[in-house]
């Protein structure tokens, strides 16, 4: 058995940043006005952009209990643990405010994250903004836009 050092924790500037990539990638990538919730494992923006699985097993099918979400989360978790530290994040439509939904897969990634002996670090995505129900950090905006970007010097902000 390896032991591995404890993870270095990450500025809240950098995880910001990171969260406010998803948002984008949400805002841009997602053309439907609803979509269903779909929870993901890895980094958002990054190489290892995460793995996405609708969040209820058929059209119509009665939502998933805390065993099955577990299950899965560990499944994403086990692809993606090789990379960096992966972190969890659900997308989904509305506010930023929280959902029962949310709270059910957060307890699932705390159960997956713990057997796998990984540190959590879990959002809720939405088109509005992000937020971390562990920490309760978060941010929304209403007129949130990717900035230009061109040839050097062309659309280069400050």
């Amino acid at each position: 058995m390896t032991v591995r050092p404890p993870p270095v924790p990450e500025p809240r500037r950098a995880r910001a940043a990171a969260w406010r990539e998803a948002v984008l990638d949400l805002r841009y990538g997602e053309r439907r006005r609803v979509f269903p919730t779909v929870v993901h494992v890895g980094r958002p923006g990054g190489a290892c952009a995460g793995t996405t699985v609708p969040l209820h097993p058929g059209v119509g099918g009665p939502p998933w209990d805390h065993a099955l979400r577990a299950d899965l989360v560990g499944a994403l978790l086990d692809r993606h643990r090789a990379a960096a530290e992966p972190w969890c994040w659900l997308t989904r439509t509305g506010g930023v405010e929280p959902h029962d939904d949310d709270l059910a897969w957060l307890a699932a990634a705390r159960t997956a994250y713990g057997e796998a002996g990984v540190d959590l670090v879990l959002a809720v995505v939405t088109r509005a903004g992000w937020y971390e129900p562990t920490t309760g950090d978060g941010r929304a905006w209403k007129r949130l836009r990717r900035a230009p970007t061109g040839p050097a010097g062309v659309g280069a902000g400050p």
